[in-house]
């Protein structure tokens, strides 16, 4: 686990950023769909290194 609290932040809003990117770009079809669920898993990670970051 990432132990520098400035560096964890940082990254997990960038694994915010991109999760959403993924879910809006993600187009109508199979492969949209894992990108769907892919963003959707990023944004999870994300938000549980936010969540450690401010403890």
């Amino acid at each position: 686990m990432i132990r520098n609290k400035r560096f964890r932040r940082g990254v997990a809003i960038a694994l915010l950023i991109a999760g959403a990117l993924m879910m809006w770009l993600a187009p109508r079809t199979a492969v949209g769909a894992v990108l769907l669920a892919l963003g959707i898993v990023l944004e999870l990670v994300g938000i549980g290194l936010e969540h450690r970051a401010r403890e």
